[in-house]
């Protein structure tokens, strides 16, 4: 009765929440006396999980499954852990785990938790913490069923490496067919996905326009960050929609979140609370988001801003 995990890739190429979820599917399986299977799609350099905690990888390759499909992808898990006798199934949080995980929840007779944020408490009954509530509270959730499934929420349990070694087998489930047919994706090049990024620069309506946005990416450039932006900033068109973070945009669960002339709207607090780290610079000292913030700064951002990026560039330069 393994533990068994969905490896998340594109292009090829592991995402960081691949290597956070075997980490965290690791720490489960050794409560359970157990071993990890991770099983990947369409993804290269396999054998590397095993440094995270994998000792078996089930490898598809098939080319109906280069565009996500949650009916299709659901189905290949299922598949995989029956085949592995999986008691655990763990997910991330991304969006298209999001969208697979209640079919192959229907399909495994399972229980699904999402928005975990620790290994459990208990394995008997099987009990794991997840945020409430837009993550201002946290609930200890029981699931009964013979077979579990864990959605870890991003950047909550880390990435661990260890020494381990992952034996790959090739898998070759069935495909099923699916009335969803995806026909391109287009996405942002050469930039860091929010979803993907351990820091995040954000700005609002305090830097009064599309011009301004400069220093937001120059700042992001110097820190390997994403930009993001709140949603008015993106509504009026300054920046597009997949930047737009908060309860009604992209969920964000970075280590470290700086907000740039933002307000804090509960709703974009909602959205961004999981962050670990919390940074406003604003020139009202009266705005919300100070309530919430971990570090503030009162003042001008068109000052501030310039200023944290010197600092930044020439403690870099200090320590190259």
């Amino acid at each position: 009765m393994s533990v068994l995990v969905y490896t998340e890739s594109e292009k090829g190429k592991f995402k960081k929440a691949a290597f956070e979820v075997v980490s965290y599917a690791k720490a489960v399986a050794e409560q359970l006396g157990t071993t990890v299977t991770a099983v990947s799609i369409n993804a290269n350099d396999n054998e590397n999980l095993g440094v995270y905690g994998a000792t078996k990888v089930l490898s598809v390759k098939d080319e109906a499954l280069q565009k996500f499909n949650a009916k299709k992808y659901a189905a290949v898990i299922e598949q995989a852990a029956k085949n592995d006798g999986a008691s655990v199934v763990v997910l991330s949080s991304s969006a298209d785990s999001k969208y697979l995980a209640p079919l192959l929840a229907v399909g495994l007779n399972a229980g699904y938790v999402s928005n975990v944020v620790e290994a459990p408490s208990s394995t008997a009954p099987f009990t794991v913490k997840r945020t409430a509530f837009t993550n201002k509270a946290f609930a200890n959730t029981e699931i009964h069923t013979d077979v579990k499934i864990v959605g870890l929420s991003n950047n909550s349990f880390g990435i661990v490496e260890g020494e381990g070694t992952a034996t790959v087998e090739d898998f070759s489930p069935a495909i099923p067919d699916s009335g969803i047919n995806v026909e391109s994706v287009d996405k942002a090049a050469d930039k860091v996905s929010i979803a993907d990024a351990e820091i995040v620069v954000s700005g609002g309506r305090g830097l009064k326009g599309p011009e301004n946005w400069g220093m937001i990416e120059e700042l992001a450039d110097v820190l390997g960050a994403a930009t993001a932006c709140s949603k008015p900033v993106s509504d009026l068109g300054w920046r597009p929609h997949s930047e737009h973070v908060g309860q009604t945009g992209k969920p964000v669960a970075s280590n470290l979140y700086i907000a740039i002339g933002i307000s804090g709207a509960i709703q974009h607090l909602a959205g961004i609370n999981a962050s670990k780290v919390k940074v406003v610079v604003n020139t009202d000292p009266e705005a919300p988001f100070f309530k919430a913030a971990d570090y503030g700064v009162v003042g001008d951002a068109f000052k501030v801003v310039p200023e944290l990026i010197e600092k930044l560039k020439a403690f870099k330069a200090q320590n190259a």
